[in-house]
């Protein structure tokens, strides 16, 4: 028995050493891996902010009023000049506000006024040596003046349209200065550390680094240190040993800052539990065998089966099961080891489902990120519309803009669902081709949607961007043309609605161009109103489901939304919604 005990002993520490040793690397791999995709996802979020900041600067530069602050102390009058500066203010603080976590500031200079207009309190006023310092074209840290080194800065980027070589001051042009804090940083680090085990900051070798608001100080210098020494290159990843302990050191470099994004984790700290386990194991194993030789008649029953179930769930964890369980209603030895064990598989499979879930959350956030891009812009003419009707007495045009403009943005600005049934849609469409009739008389519609069609379920503003760019580039271009058709049908798996409208159209060539522009990524010159929505709809249906543009039958242009019924639902029994109001009937005008 004693032999048999010894014999099997044996091949239990080999199997069990294997495993922890595979389990070891797995763990170690996928942890590496998720931390660059964690990290490179951060840094792409900073850089999207950036880009965001800087896309506004450069739309902002070619704003009318914009451009008439460079010149309105030559021939404006007081009344203008106050009036332009407060519609620079007010769209500065408007995009400067969308979200808490990244507030950003903007400024305007004018060297023919010497003057400045900012959204936010801005010590010196119109300052030429400071546009000169900074007309580089490129990200600063910093403004260039006397700031202390040790002192946390904000961000800076100067960008004229002058039509001299880019980045030159010519002293004759706008400059759009746009910077933001490095507590902006801070909030993303913090936020990046609320769901990770790691302790991120921001470095630029020479520059006092921006550390969450939770740091380590003392670890964060030392790995300074190390990095002064080591510069990182664009995506780097090291273990480095620290007062005996393993730290893996990532970094990604920001395209847009020349700053290097880096995250420090405590391999053994996250590790531990597996050593742990593993040491457990063999003390475990080493007390048993002891107790064995002696009284191996005794322990006969209470060794064999445990063994045997051990030995289950381990080669049930080497093909892969990680929710592989192991129970026992014994009190022993054995049953702390099968509690180890499934403590260990426990957290694999966790690290394994939390993967998986951060790749469905990229998904959702890329969805809402396309859908929060598909905003009307048309606020500011209604309320002017508005505004004339009231001063011609005009009531029945007031309240008819008001409601209807009130219903369109009631609708718009309910973010809690990411679908909406078609006949809520095509609702907000009688909204907005009212308050487009009511602005342009010549604009004539008709819908005919059947009620069946009308229960589906779609992406909210999927039909909305499609009218609006019937409207203004196809009836709003011509003096002649003036109608918009809305139709759909079901056919073959498919729900097929068309947006007709009467105007110019395109040519063949146009045409192609357009729908090729659909299946491209989104070029700058494209507008992402169109290539959006065809982007949602792929999201939501499948690689089956897009948008298509031919010619209308009415002479103008034709948009083709298409999107495949999923499997398994009957296209004329989806679940309904209640809406805010009743469904609205087939409609013509």
């Amino acid at each position: 028995m004693n032999s048999l005990i010894i014999v099997l002993f044996i091949p239990i520490i080999i199997l069990y050493t294997y495993s922890n040793d595979v389990t070891y690397k797995v763990v170690s791999k996928e942890l590496l891996k998720s931390n660059t995709k964690q990290l490179t996802f951060l840094s792409s979020q900073i850089d999207s902010r950036i880009q965001q900041m800087m896309d506004f600067s450069l739309t902002f530069s070619s704003d009318p009023n914009v451009r008439k602050f460079n010149g309105f102390n030559l021939w404006e009058d007081r009344y203008d000049r106050m009036q332009t500066r407060y519609i620079i203010q007010e769209k500065m603080l408007l995009q400067s506000g969308v979200t808490d976590i990244w507030p950003t500031r903007y400024a305007v200079h004018s060297e023919q006024n010497k003057d400045v207009i900012s959204n936010y309190s801005k010590s010196g006023g119109y300052d030429e040596n400071v546009l000169k310092r900074n007309m580089s074209g490129k990200w600063t840290y910093g403004d260039g003046g006397t700031d202390s080194h040790d002192e946390l800065k904000a961000f800076y980027w100067f960008y004229t349209d002058s039509l001299a070589q880019p980045g030159m001051w010519t002293g004759s042009n706008l400059v759009i200065e746009a910077s933001f804090s490095y507590e902006n940083i801070q909030n993303m680090l913090d936020s990046y550390k609320a769901g990770g085990q790691g302790d991120p900051f921001f470095y630029h070798k020479g520059d006092t680094p921006i550390l969450n608001r939770s740091a380590d100080k003392q670890i964060s210098t030392e790995f300074v240190r190390y990095l002064d020494e080591h510069p990182p290159e664009n995506t780097t990843q090291n273990v480095v040993k620290l007062g005996g302990e393993s730290y893996l050191v990532s970094s990604v470099k920001s395209t847009n800052l020349d700053w290097h994004l880096v995250d420090v984790v405590p391999l053994d700290q996250i590790l531990e539990p597996i050593s742990f386990s593993r040491n457990l194991f063999y003390l475990s194993m080493f007390l048993l065998f002891v107790v064995g030789i002696s009284a191996s008649i005794l322990l006969y029953r209470n060794v064999q089966r445990p063994i045997k179930k051990l030995i289950h769930g381990l080669r049930r964890v080497q093909r892969g099961d990680y929710s592989v369980r192991l129970h026992t209603k014994d009190r022993n030895e054995f049953s702390f080891v099968f509690y180890r064990f499934n403590d260990m598989s426990h957290q694999i499979q966790d690290l394994i489902e939390n993967v998986f879930n951060e790749k469905i959350r990229a998904r959702e956030a890329t969805l809402k990120q396309l859908q929060a891009q598909i905003n009307p812009h048309f606020l500011y003419n209604c309320l002017g519309y508005i505004i004339n009707m009231a001063q011609m007495k005009d009531e029945e045009a007031v309240v008819s803009m008001a409601y209807n403009l009130s219903a369109y943005y009631r609708y718009t600005t309910r973010m809690e669902r990411e679908t909406a049934t078609l006949d809520e849609e095509i609702r907000l469409l009688i909204n907005y081709l009212d308050i487009q009739k009511l602005r342009n008389g010549r604009i004539e519609y008709h819908i005919d949607i059947s009620e069946e069609m009308k229960t589906q379920y779609v992406p909210r503003l999927m039909l909305q961007p499609i009218v609006e760019n019937s409207v203004i580039h196809g009836v709003g271009k011509s003096y002649t043309s003036g109608e918009i058709r809305i139709s759909g049908e079901i056919a073959d798996g498919f729900c097929r609605i068309y947006i007709d409208d009467d105007g110019q159209g395109l040519n063949p060539e146009q045409e192609d161009a357009l729908n090729r522009k659909m299946q491209e990524p989104l070029q700058e010159e494209m507008g992402c109103g169109l290539w959006n929505t065809n982007q949602r709809i792929i999201h939501q249906f499948g690689n089956h489901s897009s948008l298509h543009f031919k010619k209308s039958p009415l002479g103008g242009l034709r948009t083709e939304v298409v999107w495949e019924i999923p499997a398994g639902q009957d296209p004329y029994n989806y679940p309904s919604q209640q809406g805010d109001n009743q469904h609205a009937n087939d409609h013509s005008r």
